[in-house]
This record gives C-alpha cells, sequence and structure tokens, in this order.
C-alpha cells in the first residue's frame, strides 16, 4: 500500500513545466482527496529533471520520471504508483526441465486419428 508520493522538480526548468502546471491545478488536490491515507509532498530542486518517488507500507520504493511529460502522463504516474504494490518485478517459476522428453509431438487440429487403424506388434 502507498504510503507517500514525493514530487520533486524544478523552479525554472522547462523539463519541469508540467509538473508545475499540475501542482498549480486543482488536479493534484482532487488526488489528495481520493487517496486521504497517502501523505503528498513536493520538494523544489533546481537544476534537476523532475520524477515522482513513492515510498510503499514494507519499505520499498519507486522513483519514476516524469521530464518533458504532459499532465495526462503525470496522472497516469500517480494513479499506477497508487495503484501498485511496490514490489521489485521478478520473474515466477522456472521452465519445466525433465529427464524423459515427451515423444508424442504437439497436437494441431488437423491431426485427425479417429478413424484410422495402426498395427501394433508387441516385441519380447
Amino acid at each position: 500500500q502507498l504510503q507517500s508520493l514525493n514530487i520533486v522538480y524544478c523552479e525554472h526548468g522547462g523539463s519541469s513545466r508540467a509538473v508545475r502546471e499540475y501542482l498549480s491545478s486543482s488536479r493534484i488536490i482532487e488526488f489528495a482527496k481520493q487517496n486521504p491515507s497517502v501523505s503528498i509532498s513536493s520538494k523544489l530542486r533546481n537544476g534537476c529533471h523532475p520524477y515522482v518517488q513513492a515510498n510503499y507500507v514494507t519499505g520499498s520504493d519507486k522513483q519514476v520520471c516524469i521530464k518533458n511529460e504532459p499532465i495526462k502522463r503525470i496522472v497516469n504516474v500517480m494513479s499506477l504508483l497508487n495503484n501498485s504494490s511496490g514490489r521489485k518485478i521478478s520473474k515466477i517459476g522456472n521452465p519445466v526441465r525433465t529427464l524423459k522428453p515427451s515423444i508424442q509431438g504437439i497436437w494441431t487440429p488437423m491431426l485427425d486419428i479417429r478413424n484410422t487403424s495402426f498395427d501394433i506388434k508387441f516385441v519380447e
């Protein structure tokens, strides 16, 4: 669960233009009202590109760069971070390995052997 969002941006940089517009608009207030359990803060860092840092209850965090992104993308990033768990993406499971591979072959819908007779010989 998301605990806090930190929006870091530059006061003068062109890459932070949309972030400054987003912070001055009412969209950030709407997001805060919809998510009262999330604390939102903004930090001014001149000379740096903007990013959003999310801190989760589990202790993990995520950072997403929003350099030169439009306001619509910033809204999507905020909701993406709010809806994610904060865990790192990891591959689940391994491919199946066996010492005795199948000799049956791959089934296809074109394989119709219902009316086919086979000569079965038992070898002793």
